[in-house]
Parts: C-alpha cells; sequence; structure tokens
C-alpha cells in the first residue's frame, strides 16, 4: 500500500471517528438491569435513588416485554434491539435461538448493541458483569472486553455491585450492563408485591447509588448516561403471561444529554431500549432491528 493509500484510509477513520463524535450524546453508558422488577412497584417502593434518577431524567412505568414475559428471551431483546420473531430467542433460558435468528455476525450471533459499538470503536472498553448465568448466552461474549458471573449471590449479595465498581473504577467502560437476578428471585421464593419484595427493591436501590459514586471516582460521571430497566415484572410467584404486571417494566434514563424531568409518552418496548444505547453512543443500528429509539429524552434540559 503506498503512502496516498495510507492516507486516505487514515483520513477515513478520523472521519468515521469524528462522524460518531458528533452524533453521541455521551461518551459512556451504564445499563443497570434488575430481573423481574415489575412497573407497578415504583410508586410504592422505598428506592430515593432511583426515584432521583426518574427527576433527572426521563421516564416510562409502561414499557412493554416481548411474550413470554419471561427472562432469556427479554434479555436478548433488550440488547439485540428486535423481537424474538427476529432474533429467535424464544424460551426463559435460552441458550441458542430455537428459531433461526433472521441475520447473524461475524460471531455467529444476533447483533447486538456491543457488538455494534465493537464495530465503530475497535479498542473500546465494553463489559457485562451478571447474576444469573443465563445472561452470558444472550450478550455476545465475543464482542466484549471483560464478562463475569458473580456466584453465590444469596450468600453475598453485594458481590456484583462490588465487581462493578472495580471495574468501572479501572477500566472507565464506554458500554457496561450489570444485571442482577433480583427481585425476580424473591418474587418467585415469596411474591411479588410483598413486603419481602419491596424490601428487596430498597436494597437494591443503594447497590445503583453505589454503581453511581463509583463513575463519580473514575471521574466520567459527568459524561455518562445511565439506564435503569428490567426484563419483565411478574405476578404472585410468577411471570410469563400477558397481564400488565408481567409485561410493564420500569425504564429510567438519565445523564449527559438527557432531558430532565421528563416523562416518556410515545409507546416503548423492550428491543426500544438498544436502540436507544446505541443513539446515545452515535451508533448507527442495522436494518436488522426493529427498535427505535425514544427521541424524546434527547435534549438541552438535560445537560448538566
Amino acid at each position: 500500500m503506498n503512502i496516498r493509500k495510507i492516507s486516505l484510509l487514515i483520513l477515513a477513520l478520523v472521519a468515521a471517528t469524528l462522524g460518531i463524535e458528533a452524533r453521541r450524546a455521551a461518551s459512556h453508558v451504564v445499563i443497570i438491569g434488575m430481573d423481574g422488577w415489575g412497573a407497578y412497584s415504583v410508586p410504592k417502593a422505598d428506592i430515593p435513588q432511583m426515584k432521583q434518577m426518574m427527576a433527572d431524567g426521563s421516564f416510562t412505568l409502561h414499557k412493554r416485554s416481548v411474550l413470554p414475559s419471561s427472562s432469556a428471551l427479554n434479555w436478548a431483546t433488550m440488547f439485540m434491539g428486535a423481537g424474538t420473531e427476529v432474533h429467535g430467542y424464544t424460551e426463559w433460558n435460552s441458550k441458542v435461538p430455537e428459531a433461526p435468528s433472521w441475520t447473524v455476525c461475524e460471531h455467529g450471533i444476533f447483533p447486538t448493541v456491543f457488538h455494534l459499538l465493537r464495530k465503530a470503536e475497535p479498542q473500546a472498553e465494553i463489559g457485562v458483569m451478571y447474576e444469573w448465568d443465563g445472561i452470558k448466552y444472550v450478550v455476545d461474549t465475543l464482542a466484549l472486553s471483560y464478562y463475569a458471573q458473580a456466584p453465590d449471590y444469596e450468600k453475598n449479595p453485594t458481590l456484583l455491585t462490588e465487581m462493578a465498581e472495580q471495574y468501572i473504577t479501572e477500566k472507565k467502560p464506554r458500554l457496561v450492563a450489570i444485571c442482577f437476578d433480583n427481585p425476580d428471585h424473591v418474587g418467585h421464593k415469596v411474591g411479588h408485591d410483598t413486603p419481602e419484595y419491596y424490601d428487596k427493591l430498597k436494597e437494591l436501590d443503594g447497590y445503583v447509588k453505589r454503581i453511581v459514586e463509583a463513575t463519580k471516582r473514575a471521574g466520567i460521571y459527568d459524561e455518562t448516561v445511565f439506564v435503569l430497566t428490567s426484563d419483565h415484572g411478574g405476578k404472585g410467584k410468577g411471570h410469563g403471561g400477558k397481564t400488565m404486571l408481567e409485561m410493564e417494566t420500569p425504564f429510567i434514563i438519565c445523564g449527559k444529554g438527557i432531558r430532565q424531568g421528563h416523562e416518556i409518552m410515545e409507546p416503548m418496548m423492550q428491543y426500544d431500549v438498544a436502540a436507544t444505547v446505541a443513539r446515545v453512543l452515535g451508533l448507527e443500528q442495522p436494518q436488522v432491528w426493529t427498535g427505535r429509539p425514544m427521541k424524546s429524552v434527547f435534549g438541552k434540559k438535560g445537560k448538566r
């Protein structure tokens, strides 16, 4: 390759990078997912940190899961920007698609938001941490810089938070997803909408605060967007059905470039999470995604 071709290639890469920078709302995104967190619980829950993030950002309590309202397929949908009929994950514990994915990326999996960022920025630090082992099958681990499970979380419920704190402060990731298995575990064991369920939400609220504080110690807080959400809700001791108690989940987004005190009024589905995160990071979503970014959350009112 001659000098002229090398120069043109460098200019093209610089232009692409500048284009991403121009479209980007923030430099970092922290996704905090809580399995089994039903939107019905938010008004009654003692969660001051999360409610402050609602006030400081944008939110809806009417984001719908895809059916069935179960775990793996909805985590997949959250990260893959498309529904079950497109990505092919259809069961609560799907490890591979039960139906053929419409397309797959070079890693052999339907394209996730993690893959989009890896393609756009090959050197980006991207991480996923989780309690439930099923998460690793739907996040495209080959696109990640780091992924790890926090084992025995019932015996050590703070371990995932500690892992997240260390990772954020040391690595300053561009994108990280931190996936808690509660309140789903309490929902199955004791029941949704019980005192024990609300006690767990209060506990999780403290973990969210610690994660936010970690971004401050890392020096990235002012350039970070936080997303708080869930895969599904619940009813009684279960989920998977078609009631709004099972299907409606919270979506809270706050931080750099996000409107404050804004309730999202447009319809939102689970696959719109990935599209919104891609929009925050200035990424162009693939045609095969069916998700759409919640455009109303972006605006000057959100500048810190």
